[in-house]
Order: structure tokens, then C-alpha cells, then sequence
């Protein structure tokens, strides 16, 4: 009897998506080929998500130690004069992104030697659809022309994205940058102009200002982070003014160029802002141009972004995508999850639709942001919003937030009126990525308020808040 061959997968691209993809076609038998051309993990591990966060936890520590004096604690050195003067905080900037790349790249070693671990064929190059079952391979480094063809019964394309950039503000890598290229600063910007306030502008901003550069937000809305729950931008935007940032709003930005010695940003009104470098944080576009996409088949929308459904699936039936080059939402957590609900479908497994509803996500300011489930903007453009309640407790009344010198804050419940059932929720606080995840369990198991508030939590503790405000929406 002949050997049944193996479902031949090939992977374009080794972000989170890309490696969860590999790494669950490998466990469940398949032979798997990952075609990277930067190194596994991708952007989002190389250049983006883990140097980012890790530089903002650097700006916590900073700012930990600034507002210590709320709790007794403080830093003097003695004076000439024998007074007690306060020491400055030195942030070394050139050793902290050192530290922050190569953490960075440590976590794409660890990466790789997980797929190898498991099986994974790797290919360090740059592929392209030959097709809907065929990958091409060029491993050349100036691109060359020629390819190594890979035949696939599944192809996942994961490619990513990378940051948009503008013709009248072109980045050039020493004044004008990208986020990607904030890592080559040797010091700490002495005006640092962040053209964009979204999450990744926001988040930039906030950790520049607090490492103790001068920051100029640049912002066309009229809040800061739009796309957030009101409340909880207006509590980022107050901390943002309070360590003296300067946010301008309703401001958009026209050009930027050089100076002699650093930016000129020339807003729509006429108004010109100088600093000495500027970061553009105006968005991004998916790689997906070049690879043989569309002649396969595969649907992009107007943006180049590829239509996926619920399990991943483009519309060409082989084909599925992953990660920040798809129409969902572009967060590492999602392409993981895409990733592996696409294989797990490709190979007939169990697997459950992604509902984007049940998606925790976060900004990673001081304080923080996290999200799940429905909001306020949901909620009002639903026709059942006369259905559903809120609650909100504010951090100010929760003993542990006292303690810790945090109160700036709050935690918000969503439910259904009739049922109670909890259907999304906000925290601002300090680490409110960590404190998301009780509502993320309610959210996507469908627990009620009385069933969250029925839980112990430690007293004194933030996530005391959160059982605080389920019991206040008690359903009678």
C-alpha cells in the first residue's frame, strides 16, 4: 500500500501569524514550509509590538520613580550647601534601544528554534503566489529573478504591514522616522514633533515625554486616540497635558521637511511647528503588493488588504491570510488566532469562527487602555442600544488604586438590560492589559453581571473594581 502524502503547507511570512500557522500545521502532521524574508516573528517581534512595549515599560519605570514622592518615598542627593536637592533621571537612550533590539532578537531565535523544534521547513527569502497551490521562492538578496517553486495544497499569506508614508513628509530615517526607525536615536529627541494620534502616535508620545523629551502631538482629531472609548481618551489626553506635553487639536499636518538643524512640521491653517525630529504615525499599508494575489484569485479591498472570513479564508479556497495584511483588526492577538484557525480549518480540525466582538485589545499609555466586546460607538450604531446598560467605578474609590498612588481611571461594564449578560468592557488603570482578561472570559462565555460579581476578588485589588461595578448592575 502506498504511503498517504502529506498536507503540503506553505507559509508566506513568520510574524504571529505566520509562526502560529507553521507551528499548528506542524503539530497536527503536516509538512510545512515558513517563507521569511526579515527573520521569524517578523515586524511585529523585530521592529514593532516587543521593542515598542519594551521601551515603554522603560518610560513606566522612569515615571514610577517620578510620582514616588505621592507615597513617601524620596530621592534627594545632599547640596553644596548642604540642602537636599532632588537628582535627575538619566535616560540612556542608545543603551536602552540596544537592550530593546536585542530582546527583540532573542525572541525571534526562540521563535525559530520552536519551529524547528516542531518540524518547520524554513526559507529565508521572498515568495510570491505562483497560483492558487504554488508558492515562488527567491532567496536572492538583491531579489534577482531566479525562484524556487513550492507546491502547496494550503498557502497562508501573513505578510504584514508596514508604516504608510507620505510624499510631502517623506521619512528619512535620521530626522523624519518611522516607528520603525525610533530605535537608531543615540539620545533622547529634544523636541520630538508626533505627527498622528491614534494608538501607535499616542503611545510614542506618551513614552518620549516621560524619558524627558519635549513632545508636540499633532492631532487632525479633536480628541486624542479617536478610535478609543471616549472617557478613557479624555483621561489619557489630561495625562498628557499633566507631564506637559503639548497636544494640538482639530491640527492637521501638510508637510514636513528638514531644517539646517531639525523639522519643520506646516500644519493645514498655516501654522508652523519646529522641533528636532519628527515621527510619523500616520497609519499603515499591507505588504501585499507583487504577490500574485488577485491572479490567484484572492479578493483585496480598496486599501490592499485581503478579504477574510471568519476562519481566515480568502476567496480563493487554498488560500487563506493572516495578521495585519487582512481586513480584521490588525493586533498581534488576532493574526495568532487567525493563523491557527486557519490551518485547524485547511486540515478539518475543530474549529470555532472568529468573532472580533470577543477581542481584548489595549493602548499601552500611563495609565493603559484595554477594550473587549461592544462600546459606547458599537452601541449607538446598533438599533438595540436602548437595550443595554452601563456602569462605570470610577479608581479614585478603589482602596488598592489608593495605594498604589493610581487613581487616574476607571473601569466600565457593558450588559444587556434584559438578561444581564456582559457584553464588552474598558479599564484605564496602571497594567490594564493584565486586568482585561476577567471581562474577556465574561464577554466571550457569556457571563452575566451576578455571575462576575458572585466571583471572590483579593482585597484590596483593582480587579475588586470590576466585581464592584458588575454588582452595581445587578439585574432584578
Amino acid at each position: 500500500m502506498a504511503k498517504e502524502r502529506k498536507h503540503r503547507i506553505v507559509v508566506l511570512g513568520g510574524g504571529p501569524g505566520g509562526y502560529e500557522a507553521a507551528l499548528a500545521g506542524a503539530q497536527l502532521g503536516a509538512e510545512v514550509t515558513l517563507v521569511e524574508r526579515a527573520g521569524v516573528g517578523g515586524s511585529a517581534v523585530l521592529t514593532d509590538v516587543v521593542p515598542s512595549k519594551s521601551l515603554i515599560a522603560t518610560a513606566g519605570a522612569v515615571q514610577s520613580v517620578r510620582d514616588a514622592g505621592k507615597l513617601g518615598v524620596q530621592t534627594f542627593l545632599p547640596g553644596g550647601d548642604g540642602k537636599p536637592v532632588r537628582p535627575e533621571i538619566a535616560v540612556n537612550l542608545a543603551a536602552v534601544n540596544k537592550r530593546l533590539l536585542a530582546m527583540a532578537g532573542a525572541q525571534s531565535t526562540d521563535m525559530r528554534l520552536s519551529l524547528e523544534e516542531s518540524g518547520v521547513r524554513l526559507v529565508q527569502g521572498s515568495g510570491r503566489l505562483d497560483g492558487p497551490n504554488a508558492v515562488l521562492v527567491s532567496t536572492s538578496q538583491e531579489g534577482g529573478t531566479d525562484f524556487d517553486r513550492i507546491e502547496a495544497d494550503t498557502i497562508v499569506v501573513s505578510v504584514g504591514a508596514s508604516p504608510r508614508e507620505l510624499d510631502s513628509a517623506k521619512p528619512d530615517g535620521e530626522r523624519i522616522l518611522t516607528w520603525q526607525q525610533l530605535y537608531n536615536l543615540q539620545d533622547v529627541p529634544e523636541h520630538l514633533i508626533v505627527v498622528g494620534s491614534g494608538v501607535t502616535g499616542a503611545e510614542f508620545a506618551n513614552a518620549y515625554a516621560t524619558l524627558g523629551a519635549e513632545v508636540t502631538l499633532v492631532s487632525s482629531r479633536e480628541q486624542v486616540l479617536p478610535g478609543e472609548d471616549p472617557d478613557a481618551a479624555a483621561v489619557i489626553e489630561h495625562e498628557f497635558k499633566r507631564i506637559g506635553m503639548n497636544v494640538m487639536s482639530k491640527s492637521r499636518a501638510d508637510a514636513v521637511e528638514r531644517t539646517e538643524d531639525g523639522v519643520r512640521v506646516t500644519l493645514a491653517d498655516g501654522r508652523v511647528v519646529e522641533g528636532s525630529h519628527c515621527l510619523m504615525a500616520v497609519g499603515s499599508i499591507p505588504n501585499t503588493q507583487g504577490l500574485g494575489l488577485e491572479e490567484a484569485g484572492v479578493e483585496l479591498n480598496e486599501s490592499g488588504h485581503i478579504k477574510v472570513n471568519k476562519v481566515a479564508r480568502t476567496s480563493t479556497p487554498s488560500v487563506y491570510a493572516a495578521g495585519d495584511c487582512t481586513d480584521f483588526f490588525p493586533l498581534a492577538s488576532v493574526a495568532s488566532m487567525q493563523g491557527r484557525t486557519a490551518i485547524m480549518h485547511a486540515l478539518g480540525d475543530f474549529v470555532r469562527p472568529i468573532d472580533l466582538r470577543n477581542v481584548a485589545s489595549n493602548v499601552f499609555t500611563y495609565p493603559e487602555i484595554a477594550t473587549v466586546g461592544w462600546n459606547e460607538r458599537t452601541l449607538a450604531d446598533a438599533t438595540n442600544v436602548a437595550t443595554a446598560i452601563t456602569h462605570t467605578i470610577p479608581l479614585n474609590a478603589n482602596p488598592r488604586a489608593k495605594m498604589i498612588g493610581f487613581t487616574d481611571g476607571f473601569v466600565k461594564l457593558f450588559a444587556w438590560k434584559a438578561s444581564g449578560t456582559v457584553i464588552g468592557g474598558v479599564i484605564v488603570a496602571h497594567r490594564a492589559s493584565e486586568l482585561i482578561f476577567p471581562l474577556a472570559l465574561a464577554v466571550e462565555h457569556r457571563l452575566t453581571v451576578d455571575q462576575v460579581a458572585s466571583a471572590f476578588t483579593v482585597y484590596p485589588s483593582l480587579t475588586g473594581a470590576i466585581t464592584d461595578a458588575a454588582r452595581a448592575m445587578h439585574v432584578h
